[in-house]
């Protein structure tokens, strides 16, 4: 989870907050999100969907590669042919312009996988996104929802860090945290091959 991930987990907990009547005494729930965010279901199955993408994405720029790898040795034969002085210098000319064209089509390959690899940390930089602020919009509404019902006015991310990398939360007795409470529900709507793990959490 990198930094940026735990400042807007840290901002999700804040927001969190609940309104109370004016001298009402304050309550304060804490959870940590890293966990929360780690244990869900939904977490694991778009990890592993991005592992795939990225899998696929390794092989199609393998065999670009594979590509690449065949027409720079046909390139340096046609250069060593070009080169050769029991042709003619017609024949050699031929040979020279040969060899142009497929260093040409070299250096195209080269540009398409530059571009490839671009598009590709591109395309997974976004999905990785999307999935991170789906998952989190879940994860705050939940916590709302128990936030509410358990009567807390502000939930701390005792998982938190600040910019200098200290915890933003130096102590909790842990008697009012949510952590598995939440965590438990969102996976009730695990599938039923996580049974037994939900089943685990809630212990």
């Amino acid at each position: 989870m990198n930094v940026t991930l735990k400042k807007l987990l840290f901002s999700v907990a804040l927001a969190t907050a609940v309104a109370l009547p004016a001298g009402a005494q304050q309550k304060i729930g804490t959870i940590d999100l890293r966990q929360v965010f780690d244990g869900y279901w939904k977490t694991k199955q778009a990890d592993a969907a991005l592992k795939d993408k990225a899998g696929d994405l390794d092989g199609d720029r393998k065999k670009m590669i594979d590509q690449y790898t065949k027409l720079k040795g046909d390139y340096k034969t046609a250069l060593e042919k070009a080169n050769e002085q029991a042709v003619s210098a017609e024949e050699r000319e031929k040979r020279k312009k040969g060899a142009e064209t497929k260093l040409t089509e070299l250096n195209d390959l080269e540009s398409n996988i530059t571009q490839f690899d671009r598009q590709a940390r591109t395309t997974l930089d976004e999905q990785q996104r999307r999935m991170r602020d789906n998952i989190l919009a879940e994860i705050k509404a939940v916590i709302e929802t128990k936030a509410r019902s358990g009567g807390f006015s502000l939930v701390l991310d005792t998982a938190g860090e600040t910019a200098n990398r200290t915890p933003e939360v130096l102590f909790t007795s842990g008697e009012n945290d949510i952590t598995k409470a939440v965590l438990a529900q969102l996976n009730e709507t695990a599938p039923a091959n996580r049974a037994v793990d939900k089943d685990k959490e809630k212990k």
